[in-house]
Order: C-alpha cells, then structure tokens, then sequence
C-alpha cells in the first residue's frame, strides 16, 4: 500500500498542475481575468448619455492583429444594463489612395452588463474606436482615442457629440519645424467688438417748431424771410391781418371798459378775452400794450417761440394762409441726432446707454462722443437693417443735417475663451482645430464659434481652457491627415 501511495501522489499533484494550467489558459482565452473583473467597481466609467461605459483592452497596450475588448454598460443609477445591442468598430480613415479601413468587434454578453469582443486592427496607426449602445428603447455612444503602440484608451466624446475627427498624426520636431508649425495654449480672455456703422447727421426731431395760425389771414411784413435765417425766441417772424383777430382785440377792450366803468364780473370776460388772444399768439407783452394803446392793431406781430433756424418757409409778404397752415419750420440744431444702420445680427451687442464714436466721413480731425438714445424697434425694408440713434451736442452748430458720419461702437462681452483666427480650418459650415495631445500627436477636432473680432473668434464648445492648439501650418497638417477625406463637408 504504501509503495501505491508514492506511485499515485505525483500523478494526482501533476494532474492537479495541468487542470490549474488548462483553467489559467482558458482564463486568458476569454480576455477578462477574475481580478480584472473585480476591479470593475471602482474603475471609471465614463458618459456615454443614458448609459455609463468603461472599456478594457488586452493587451493594455494594442497591436497589430487579434485584441480583446471588454465593455462594462450601466445606467446612470450605476446599475448593470443588460441585454445591450453594441455596435464596436475602430476606423482608420482614408489616407490618399486608400480607402478607410475597419475593425469591427462582434460583441456577446458575457455576465450581467459585461460584454465581450475581439477586433483585429490591420495596419499600426490610429484608430478611433466608437461604441453605440440601444437598450431598452434608448440610445447613446462614446468614442476613445485609440492607436496601436500606445496604451489604453482615451475618451474623446463623454455626454454628447464627439468633438474629434479620424486622422490623429504624428509630426516629429524636425517635421514641425519644416512646415513652420507654431501652437498656442488658449484662455480665457477680455473680448471687445468693434462695431462700425454708416449714418447721418439728422435735426433733432424733438426740437423742431412749426409757425401756423388758428386762424385765417394775410401775411404783412416778414422778418424771417429766408431758409437759414437764425431766429431768438420772442423775435418777430411777421405780421399778420386778419378780420378775425382783429375782432377779438376789439372785444378784449370792449370787456376792459366795462370792467374799468363798472367792476363786478366784467373781470370774467377781460380774463376770457385775453386768453383767446394769447391762444392766438399774441404774448402777455403784446396784450398789455394793446390794453396801454385801447386801440386794436391791424397787423399783429407773430413772435418765435423758440431759437433756432429757419428750415422751411411756406410764405413771403402779402401771402395768403389758411387756419392750420405751416407758415415756417424752426429747427434748435444746438443738438443734433446721428441715426446710423446696424447689422441684425449685430443687434444683440448693442444696447441703450452705450458709448459710442463718430467721425464724419469727409472731414478729419474731429471726433464726437455720445452714447445710443433709442434702437428703433424695426428694420428698414430697402436695406434689411436695424436702425439706431445717437445725441450729440452741437453748440458750436459745426454738425450740419444730412451729413454722413461713421459710427464706431465699442461692446465689451467679458471673459471669453478665445482662438486666434488663424487656427481654424472652415470646412462648408464646419470649424476644425489641430489640438497637440502630446507626444508629437496633432489631433483635429470639430468646434463651434460664437462671436469674433479682427484678431480672436470666441470658442463655444470643442476646447477647454489649457489646450494646445496649432496656430499656423494648419494646411499642411490637414493635408498630412488625410482631413479632407475625413470629413462629409470636404
């Protein structure tokens, strides 16, 4: 017995070997040791809106050929999801002559939220690697940055749209140098537009006088006899007869004699005649000259209510003029409005209160502050613009109406992250970046734009502040890639 027993414990101790060999190698088959798929918890999963995604390579460090992939999927509760669809598929793109090329990975579920592949990249280089994911009515996707001789994989697309394009290259120094690649780390920073407008010098409508009669007569004499003439308030702009008026002095000294021979209520009337004459346009002076004289005048002084000049006449001496006639226009040009023509798009940069610049178109050397009064609350039919209203004063009268002026308006919008222009590539209405991600790579990336000035463009989404972007050599770099194959647009 004891010569049996040292016989079968080698055979049984070697069987236990190969079994522990066979386990271990099966093991390795499938991809997923039992401690890899114990470290699943606390790894990171990243946003791949509704569900969660974190994907695992063997080798860590892909290679031409055979590689495995293990693709962990939960909700956003962080609960396991199964019976997932997974579309997986790593792309090189076009490069010249050669069409893109595929790696699809045919995914199983392996355990509860676990599913499994094998994708074969045929050549080294760069290939995205795109995960689209449907369960339960719902859809969602996520890429990572992949290339063969680099390990692990890098999330480009988390929560939403990827922002990066295929066509990931290597440039080495001595290359970027050659080319005359620079790059620029961007920032936030102050953004100022500057907003130029065409208009012109216009009376200020709120300071225009119009001279008309309440009632009909005949011009006399006319003092304010030509277009242009100044005019001070209480100046006399003409005579004028008319029966009417006439008549109503007549019945204002009616009702003073009475008053000065009896008293008592004669005072009403005196009160109520006066008026009339003053809403005729006889001034408190005139009326108690006619009250010193007791005789009615048959050519009344017409006085200017305001300053200003004369811009329109409708009348010389011994004209003719109906009740309600404009006889003559008085303009104060001691201030002046500039109305000028803005962009639609340009409106929401600008607001009431906002400093603004004016310089006339031919004339050098002056320069004008004032500030936006009023935004009209309309566009111009004939030009599809918006217009806009400035004061400014003119007490020197150098402003003239109907000149043309050039308005600069300054919008402050605050810290933005801003791109130099010349980083950008337009493809159709798209915008493309060159990113630098480090160890020689330059990455295209897809970016929206918001507003812009003559030197920075204001990047809405695509960037973060602290990357490195190529600034010049960009066409080079696009050619090298293969971008224009990349890209639906180009």
């Amino acid at each position: 017995m004891k010569r049996i027993m040292m016989v079968l414990i080698p055979i049984i101790l070697l069987g236990a070997l190969i079994g522990g060999y066979w386990i271990w190698q099966e093991s390795n088959d499938s991809g997923v040791s039992s401690a890899t798929v114990a470290n699943v918890a606390p790894a990171t999963f990243y946003d791949a809106n509704p569900f969660k995604v974190r994907a695992v390579l063997k080798p860590e460090t892909p290679k031409v050929g055979k590689n495995h992939i293990t693709v962990f999927v939960q909700d956003n509760a962080g609960k396991p999801v199964s019976g997932a669809t997974l579309k997986v598929v790593a792309v090189m793109p076009s490069m010249g002559n050669m069409p893109a090329m595929y790696a699809p990975a045919a995914m199983t579920e392996s355990a509860t939220g676990t599913y499994e592949g094998e994708f074969s990249p045929a050549m080294a280089g760069s290939w995205p690697l795109t995960i689209e994911i449907t369960a339960g009515g719902k859809a969602g996707s996520i890429t990572f940055d992949l290339a063969t001789g680099r390990k692990g994989l890098r999330c480009t697309s988390c929560g939403g749209q990827s922002t990066t394009v295929p066509g990931t290259i290597r440039v080495d120094p001595a290359r970027r140098q050659l080319i005359g690649v620079t790059t620029k780390k961007i920032k936030p920073r102050n953004l100022r537009i500057t907003i130029r407008a065409t208009g012109a010098i216009a009376y200020d409508e709120t300071r225009l006088v119009d001279v008309s009669m309440k009632f009909n007569g005949w011009i006399g004499d006319i003092y304010a006899d030509s277009i242009g003439k100044p005019v001070t308030k209480g100046d006399v702009l003409f005579t004028v007869y008319s029966p009417e008026l006439l008549a109503a002095q007549g019945e204002y000294l009616e009702a003073l004699r009475r008053v000065r021979a009896k008293g008592g209520n004669g005072k009403r009337l005196v009160k109520a005649a006066s008026r009339r004459l003053s809403l005729w346009g006889m001034s408190v002076n005139q009326i108690k000259a006619l009250a010193k004289r007791g005789k009615a005048q048959d050519y009344v002084a017409i006085l200017a209510p305001e300053n200003g000049i004369v811009i329109e006449k409708q009348v010389v001496a011994g004209s003719a003029f109906k009740m309600g006639q404009r006889l003559l226009r008085i303009a104060d040009l001691s201030r002046v409005w500039v109305e000028a023509q803005v962009y639609d798009y340009e409106l929401p940069l600008i607001n009431r209160g906002m400093k603004a610049e004016v310089t006339l178109t031919d004339i050098q050397g002056r320069t004008f502050e004032g500030k936006i009064d009023y935004i009209y609350p309309f566009m111009e039919n004939d030009t599809r613009t918006a217009r806009v209203r400035l004061v400014l004063g003119n007490s020197d009268g150098f402003l003239r109406p109907d000149m043309y002026a050039q308005v600069r308006l300054r919008a402050n919008l605050g810290k933005r992250l801003l791109l130099p222009e010349s980083a950008i590539l337009y493809a159709g209405e798209t915008r493309v970046v060159f990113v630098d991600i480090g160890d020689g790579r330059l990455q295209p990336r897809i970016i929206k734009t918001g507003q812009r000035n003559r030197r920075w463009i204001e990047v809405v989404s695509g960037l973060e502040a602290g990357d490195t972007v190529v600034t010049s050599g960009n066409f080079l770099i696009a050619a090298e890639s293969k971008l224009k194959s990349g890209l639906a647009q180009w």
